[in-house]
């Protein structure tokens, strides 16, 4: 699933993040954050998610957003091996599992404090996503496991 999302910072202006986030374990694959809401921000979080699982027929599912609908980001699907999905129109249950994870975001860091900087905001929502979201945060739905406790456990499972 993948979805965006902004923050302003104190003085530098808005800071934009696009996730792309795996249904089965819960964890972000690929993210991408600029401070300009460009067809390339949505396609750097694709890559990013590409790289870390390589999945081919996969269905990234994302909102109406112009991002996901433009020339690159489907250009990337296809080059890729991958099957886009875009939610109804109006229909914000189709993309809730993105929703709760920036509901998330929001409250446990945007919310906390404001930042001077965009590279101040940048390390607080990375440090956030990798320390916390994957290695501390457990989850209801994967057994109160954490996504790399969870992805780790299942990785172990399949290949025995």
């Amino acid at each position: 699933m993948a979805d965006r999302h902004h923050r302003t910072p104190h003085r530098d202006g808005k800071l934009y993040l696009c996730a792309i986030k795996d249904v089965y374990s819960n964890r972000i694959v690929g993210y991408s954050l600029d401070a300009r809401m460009k067809a390339s921000l949505a396609v750097s979080a694709l890559h990013n998610a590409i790289a870390i699982r390589s999945p081919v027929s996969t269905i990234v599912h994302s909102d109406r957003g112009s991002q996901f609908r433009s020339r690159k980001f489907v250009h990337a699907l296809s080059h890729n091996g991958l099957r886009g999905s875009m939610g109804r129109v109006g229909a914000c249950g189709d993309n809730a599992a993105m929703e709760s994870f920036f509901a998330l975001l929001q409250r446990n860091v945007l919310d906390r404090q404001r930042w001077s900087t965009r590279a101040q905001l940048r390390l607080a929502i990375v440090t956030w996503i990798e320390k916390t979201y994957h290695r501390k945060r457990r989850q209801r739905r994967l057994g109160r496991l954490t996504p790399i406790e969870f992805e780790t456990i299942n990785s172990v499972a399949h290949a025995a």
